[in-house]
């Protein structure tokens, strides 16, 4: 009996020992995890795949206050998720209608936000997650950030949950990462010209204001394929791209994919 209860401890060790994560545990992060390809998984009380070579994903939001627990073949990890402190941005000279939106705005606004979040639900099998992300722009200056508080025309609104890249219209925008466009609409009330990527197991990424959309829904795209051009569509003050990064309906720091100085 003895040694059947030391074999167990064992086997449980064992799997724990070989599990790793890639990012940090602060609130907004990518969390790419790697352990033995038949391993149950569940972050919290969800369980997440795992691919053949024993990756698996997952993200913390920006507002999470409590721990992240690991359920690793039913031997869990307590993981603490660290607080950040992030930026008030205030910008003026928007369009009214973009900052408050008339009445008549109502149903294409809520059809279009549906659309959106429909796109996030994603839970395909594909495993391009597991791999580097690329910045989209090359040389440009990063204007906007992920979790600040957005204050428009002088009103505290919705914290700004992308990373904005500012840069001339026209400039050519590039696939961060292989993926399947799940979501290609080029004239969004508030978000433009905006192009949806599934990569895999809940993770997607947006690209938004966009003046020039190039691939199609259902397109398989390569990281590095020139995927349109910068615009100011939508809510814009100016040209930029803002690239957003997903789990699911959980809104991740894109900066904590890409390679940034700062």
């Amino acid at each position: 009996m003895r040694i059947l209860i030391s074999l167990i401890f064992f086997i449980f060790a064992t799997s724990s020992f070989a599990t790793t994560f890639e990012g940090k545990f602060i609130q907004g992060s990518f969390i790419l995890g790697k352990t033995d390809p038949g391993d149950e998984i569940l972050i919290d009380k969800k369980k997440v795949n795992v691919t053949s070579e024993g990756y698996f994903v997952f993200g913390l939001g920006r507002d999470r206050n409590n721990d992240v627990v690991i359920t690793i073949n039913k031997k869990k990890i307590i993981k603490k998720v660290l607080k950040r402190e992030f930026k008030i941005q205030k910008i003026d000279g928007l369009d009214k209608k973009k900052v408050t939106p008339p009445e008549k705005d109502y149903a294409r606004i809520k059809k279009e936000n549906k659309m959106i979040a429909n796109a996030r639900t994603t839970d395909s099998n594909l495993t391009f997650f597991s791999k580097k992300f690329i910045i989209p722009i090359d040389n440009a200056i990063i204007t906007g950030v992920y979790g600040s508080q957005r204050i428009l025309n002088g009103k505290p609104k919705w914290p700004h949950y992308g990373l904005d890249f500012a840069a001339d219209e026209g400039t050519e925008i590039k696939a961060m990462l292989d993926g399947t466009v799940v979501l290609a609409e080029s004239d969004l009330f508030y978000t433009g010209g905006t192009l949806i990527f599934d990569h895999g197991h809940g993770i997607t990424t947006l690209y938004m204001h966009m003046k020039k959309i190039l691939p199609k829904k259902g397109q398989k795209v390569k990281q590095g394929d020139v995927i349109g051009t910068v615009g100011s569509t939508g809510r814009a003050t100016g040209a930029h791209l803002d690239v957003r990064l997903n789990w699911f309906d959980v809104r991740l720091d894109p900066a904590t994919v890409l390679d940034i100085k700062k």
